[in-house]
Formats: structure tokens, sequence, C-alpha cells
């Protein structure tokens, strides 16, 4: 018979730490899971479904403008901003509901207070101490809110942006990442005069050159206004209650929200992780080995609060190996190699394997296969909107290291293209697939010669 109060507790209610929980309870072991707020984590709640719901809102006007080269006669629109909040707070409530219920019927005790470590197994829970045989740390990240800016208490970041009180006017968003890009191109869609600052040179610095540049190109058409090379240096409030974003060029940006969207970091703070002697990164990420096992053998993280892969299937990855390796006695690392990842923004991205630029740094000679047109949607819309496809191919095996896409339905292509490039499949096995006609996703089938090639890093041809 166990000394301890609970087989395993879990420290978070997001989605790895509800799969994590609702698996070791299905196996009859006795499981607590506490979450301070709602559950569902970030993805859930503040993350990924509401912006995926709200860039669906985002997209109407284009719909409606697009119409009429159908045949369609559409009354002038009106958007109802507090509706779409609503809504969007029904749906996540259902959610919710879900996984509490998934913990429930699996017979997890849910906990709804916020869990700090008071030792190894000790853990302190809304005011009271439980002990645990083992501990999951599954607390996730939150939003780097910059407090060395000047008036960053002003700003608002990507959690408080789903339920404003109102929609502004205008906004000016800082980052270049695909939270930044995405939220510029949702209150752009939603009418918000929409300006975007970034300090690198291009946006989305961890995506192909290409897919970048031509985002860029067509946010701006769009009428969002990008400014790279530059950064916030104070956000001002006026007696009236609008702001003012000051950048580092001198300019004075009048706005009626200010949003950071410039990096999350791990949200260890006051986790009790020195009174458990967890050890931490210098991003406060807690350092892990191959099994997700910190450096204390029953305290084990996963998800955002490693700063592995910062991706919601991720951490569902790795709680399901966590399950394989401490109770199946099926020691299973987890696999980060090759995942498929979309940004929504408009038109969108989906991306799978090694940029251009990566490859190159890795093989010797690269094959570029390359596509830019107008896709078929648009040829009666009149929309100028064009769509990039993209193979990256190692010039001597001929296999596939990446496929890029910029276009509508991006993602849903990355996703299954991640299936063919986890299987390592080669140029060869593309050009020998037949292509499905009329569709944007058979030119990943029917470029037959390479655009140019890399040899040792640089473009010939």
């Amino acid at each position: 018979m166990s000394n301890f109060d609970y087989d395993l507790f879990v420290i978070g209610g997001g989605s790895g730490g509800v799969r994590a929980g609702r698996l070791a309870a299905g196996l009859g072991k006795k499981v607590a899971i506490a979450e301070e707020f709602r559950f569902g984590g970030t993805c859930v709640i503040r993350g990924c479904v509401p912006k995926k719901l709200y860039v669906y809102a985002s997209q109407f006007p284009e719909h409606f403008e697009d119409a009429a080269g159908y045949g369609w006669d559409v009354p002038k629109a009106r958007f109802d901003w507090r509706k779409l909040v609503e809504n969007k707070e029904r749906e996540i409530t259902r959610l919710e509901g879900l996984y509490r219920k998934g913990l429930e019927n699996a017979g997890a005790e849910i906990i709804e207070a916020r869990a700090t470590l008071v030792d190894r197994h000790t853990l302190d829970v809304g005011g009271r101490r439980v002990t645990a045989e083992k501990i999951l740390i599954a607390v996730g990240g939150r939003p780097n809110m910059h407090s060395a800016l000047p008036g960053h208490e002003h700003c608002i970041s990507s959690n408080e942006a789903f339920d404003l009180a109102e929609l502004p006017q205008s906004i000016v968003i800082e980052g270049g990442g695909y939270i930044a890009v995405e939220f510029a191109n949702i209150f752009h869609g939603l009418g918000v005069e929409t300006t975007l600052v970034y300090r690198g040179k291009e946006i989305l610095s961890r995506f192909d050159a290409d897919l970048r540049r031509e985002l860029h190109a067509a946010m701006e058409a769009k009428g969002i206004r990008i400014l790279c090379h530059d950064v916030l240096t104070s956000v001002e409030k006026k007696v009236d209650g609008s702001l003012v974003a000051h950048l580092k060029s001198g300019e004075a940006v009048p706005a009626g929200q200010v949003m950071l969207a410039i990096g999350r970091i791990p949200n260890t703070a006051g986790l009790g992780l020195e009174a458990a002697g967890v050890e931490t990164g210098k991003a406060g990420e807690i350092l892990i080995d191959d099994y997700s096992r910190t450096n204390v053998d029953n305290i084990w993280a996963l998800g955002d609060v490693t700063n592995r892969v910062q991706l919601t299937p991720v951490a569902i990855h790795e709680a399901m190996c966590f399950i394989e390796t401490e109770y199946k006695g099926n020691p299973t690392s987890p696999d980060h190699d090759t995942i498929a990842t979309a940004v929504f923004s408009q038109p969108e991205i989906g991306t799978v394997g090694l940029s251009e630029d990566e490859a190159a740094g890795r093989f010797e000679t690269l094959e570029i296969y390359r596509a830019s047109f107008r896709p078929m949607r648009h040829t009666l819309s009149g929309r100028q909107e064009k769509m990039l496809m993209k193979l990256v191919v190692d010039g001597e095996s001929r296999k596939v290291l990446g496929a890029h896409v910029l276009g509508p339905d991006a993602g849903e292509m990355a996703q299954l293209l991640g299936i063919s490039l986890k299987a390592e499949l080669t140029k060869d096995d593309f050009d020998r697939t037949m292509a499905l006609h009329p569709s944007a996703a058979e030119e990943f089938v029917t470029m037959y010669q390479p655009s140019y090639r890399v040899v040792k890093g640089e473009r010939v041809g």
C-alpha cells in the first residue's frame, strides 16, 4: 500500500496534463490534477482554438467581396464583435466540459486550485498539503509582457485579445512570430487599422524565406502596415485613454490598443521548483532528459514549460510517451522530428521539414522545386493573391527534405505532406503519384523539373 496520497499528481490542466492524468487514472492509478484557471490550457481557452475561430471571422469580408465574381449580390455586412466573443466563449466552455468529463470518467480527482511544490513529494494545493509518489508538471507558458518597456502595463497580450470590451479602431502589434502575424491578419480582417512592428529584417524568422517574403507582400497589399528593423521604446497613455506607441525609429503611432506578441516564456515562477530541487534553464524552462524526467527522479515535465516545441499536439504526444515509459514498461522518448505546422495568416502558411536555408547548411546539393500561381478560386473573384508551393530535395538521395505552402488550405496540405516526409519519401515517389485535378495540391506531384539547384550553399541556375 502506498504511503502517498496519490500515485500521480499533475500540475496543470492543459492538453498535455489532462491527457497524462486521464490515461494514468484509466490504468487504475490514483490521480489528482490541479488547475487554477480553466481546464483545456492555452490552446483551448486562450490560444489555437479561439484564434482559429477568430481567423474564420476575419476572413468573411474577403469572402463577401469574392462572391460578386461568382454571381452573388451580397448586401452590406455588419460585424458584431460582442456576438463573436460570446459565441467563442460558449464553444470553449463546451470544450472545457469535455476535458473535465474525460478526467472524471477515468476516475481522476479534479482540484480547482493552484498547486506548488513543497518538496519532491509534497505539494501545497490551495492551502492544504498533499503527497504524491510521482509528480508531473505541465503548466505551459505565458506571454512575455516585456516588463522593462515603459508603459508595458497599458498593453495587451494574446490572452486579453480575445475578450476586449470593444474592437479598437487601430492597433499596434509588436512581434514577428506566428502569434503576431496571425493577430495582425485577424484584426485587419475585422476592420481594425493594423500596424505590425518587428525588430528583425523579415517576419516569421524560422520559416522558409520565400514564404516569409511572399506573405509580407500579401499582407501589405491588403493594407497591413509592417515596420521591420524597429521596436517599441515606450507606450504612452493619453488622458482620453488612447495610446501612443513610440518607436526606436522616432515615429509615434496612435493606437486604440497595443499588443505585445514578442514570445512566450515557461510558466514556472512561484511554482516551488527550488524547494523540490528541480533544475531550470536560462529562460526558466524545466530541464528534462529524453524521457521528460527532471533531475529529480520522481518529477517529470512536459509541454511548453520545457520550452522544447511549443505546440499542443507535441504536449499530448509527450504525455503519451510519459505513460508508456512510467506505467506500461515501454520506455518511449518523444519524437520531435519533422513536425508539420501552420500559420493561420491570410494567406495561410503550411510547412513541414527543412527550409531551403536550413537544408543548404546540412546538405551538399539541393534541388528546389517552386511553383507560384493564382489559385483557381481567385480566377472569377478577380483577387490577385498568389499561391506558392515549394519542395526542398536532397540532390543525392532525392529525399524530400521540406515542403512549404502559402495559400488557401495550406495547413491542411501540410498535415498530409507531413506523412510523406515522415515516411522519408523521395521526389521520385511524388513524381509517380497521380495528380488530383483540378486542385492546388496537385502542383506537389507535377513539378517535374527543379526551378534551380543549390550547391554548397550557392544557388545555381
